[in-house]
């Protein structure tokens, strides 16, 4: 049994279950990009799944994965300086009016990293509910749009994406660099001056300095 056919079989023992916590702990971890793609293509032409069943399972691991992290940025929100709260506010209420479309396009990518994207919104206290529905559904679509595109493509592509993706140096590489890529990013978001970013081109953000007022309602108002 040769390398592929060990892999294949594997993944058809994992059964939907496994595939949803597969999928879960993946989407758990941040800053490094593991794409979790591979375990739809291991799963899938192991020829003992439906395809949109896959789809579903998956979706619904991504997304329990995600909300973990953007819960945690969500309530980690206290850890914050209040001086950088403020600064920040602008940016707050920007996405809490159009985080919902931002949520969905991110969730449509099929390969991190969003994960700088998934903090803000949750330092944001953007609509806990609506990260998860457009979440969910950005991942869902998605992966039907994989899963089919395999199945009319087959195993050519499935090879393509296996080789990369188990390839350790080019891993190593893309970890050091969205490591690095997201820590510059997470330092200056916190220093940049958001009012005179954003207020010139949306300035009704700056009447919302008193958006940490709102936090005992837990979410920002939009």
């Amino acid at each position: 049994m040769t390398l592929l056919e060990e892999i294949f079989s594997i993944g058809g023992s994992l059964g939907y279950a496994g595939v949803l916590i597969a999928t879960l702990i993946i989407s758990l971890i941040v800053f490094v990009p593991i794409p979790y793609i591979p375990v739809l293509v291991i799963a899938l032409l192991s020829g003992k799944f439906d395809p949109n069943l896959l789809a579903l399972s998956s979706a619904i691991g991504v997304t329990l994965g995600r909300t973990t992290v953007f819960l945690a940025s969500y309530h980690g929100r206290s850890l914050i300086k209040k001086k950088t709260l403020t600064r920040m506010t602008p940016l707050q209420l920007l996405l809490a009016r159009y985080g919902s479309l931002g949520s969905f396009v991110a969730a449509l990518t099929p390969f991190p990293p969003d994960d700088i994207f998934i903090i803000l919104l949750g330092i944001s206290k953007f609509t806990p509910w609506k990260f998860i529905v457009t979440t969910f559904f950005g991942k869902l679509i998605v992966n039907l749009a994989v899963v089919w595109i395999l199945l009319i493509w087959g195993m050519p592509l499935a090879l393509q994406i296996l080789n990369r993706t188990s390839d350790p140096v080019y891993l190593a590489l893309v970890a050091t660099v969205s490591v690095s890529l997201v820590s510059c990013l997470l330092y200056f978001m916190t220093r940049l001056d958001w009012v005179s970013i954003i207020g010139k081109r949306f300035p009704w953000t700056l009447g919302g300095h008193g958006a940490d007022d709102n936090e005992s309602n837990g979410e920002a108002k939009i």
